[in-house]
């Protein structure tokens, strides 16, 4: 596409591209964006003319960046983001746009939501969208721009500060918890099959590989839930477990291995200064509050 004419540079085509380059398909951006297929499409077309570049490719399963797309994401994700300080404003010196994060949906619902919603009341300048996503989402490609995860990347142009390690433990009823003492043995609550590769899953299969599990959900917030009404008894963080006020600690005879938790960010964005005050706000609230965790 390099012999084309091309033509002036048009944010409106930028900001589709940033959407398509985010959600991967022209169904996704469109309703993002609030726009139709074709305007996707042709917003992109116009954007390729304009750069001279092809930009993304089309697969079975959705839209992929060229290495001249992955190229060019960079730029236009940083003009994004200096269009959405210019459009919320805002003092001087202060923190301001937005701000994405993303995290292990229990970390995210029993934890993080309720404190960066608070956050934000000390910013009125600053948006946060937090989310969660079971996959691990790239901050490469600008799919987020603050990463919670297990575990320390060893790849990528990131930056890798670790957070806290996160301690597991077994949480049943009193009614369980009784049960166990007098030596019954243990039912659990557990992931489905479909995230039995997960190491929480792994392990317990591994130390009682002769339990049955009662019961079986994705999400450990849903486990906590069927061990409350004396399901079984759940594996579980403990800053979820030492919330579930109907919960108790319950012995059994291993102790699960905790796991640590890493805040990942992209090494050019860590001196801006609204990521600055949520990397400094993420950081000091895991110090604050280790001791849910451990």
């Amino acid at each position: 596409m390099t012999d084309e004419i091309r033509t002036a540079l048009n944010w409106e085509d930028v900001r589709i591209f940033v959407a398509l380059a985010r959600y991967g398909s022209l169904s996704a951006a469109a309703r993002a964006l609030s726009l139709t297929h074709a305007t996707i499409a042709r917003r992109i077309r116009s954007l390729e003319q304009t750069l001279g570049e092809k930009l993304v490719e089309r697969r079975p399963d959705g839209y992929v960046l060229t290495p001249a797309g992955t190229q060019a994401l960079g730029p236009a994700n940083d003009m994004e983001a200096s269009a959405a300080k210019l459009l919320r404003g805002g003092p001087d010196g202060m923190p301001n746009g937005l701000v994405r994060v993303n995290a292990p949906p229990s970390l995210t619902q029993s934890f993080l939501v309720m404190r960066l919603a608070k956050f934000t009341l000390d910013y009125p300048s600053l948006d946060i969208n937090i989310t969660t996503d079971i996959r691990n989402v790239s901050l490469e490609l600008y799919e987020t721009d603050i990463a919670l995860r297990f575990g320390r990347p060893d790849d990528g142009n990131v930056v890798a500060t670790f957070a806290v390690s996160l301690g597991f433990g077994f949480y049943a009823t009193k009614e369980w918890c009784e049960r166990i003492k007098n030596g019954a043995a243990p039912l659990f609550v557990s992931f489905d099959e479909s995230n039995a590769h997960l190491p929480e899953a792994q392990w317990l299969s591994l130390r009682f590989p002769r339990a049955r599990i009662a019961f079986r959900t994705n999400l450990q917030l849903a486990q906590a839930d069927a061990a409350k009404i004396g399901a079984g008894i759940a594996l579980l963080p403990h800053f979820i477990g030492r919330n579930c006020g109907s919960l108790l600690p319950c012995s059994l005879e291993h102790t699960p291995p905790s796991r640590e938790v890493w805040l990942i960010t992209r090494r050019q964005t860590r001196r801006d200064l609204s990521m600055r005050a949520v990397i400094d706000f993420l950081t000091q609230v895991f110090i604050d509050e280790r001791e849910l965790f451990e």
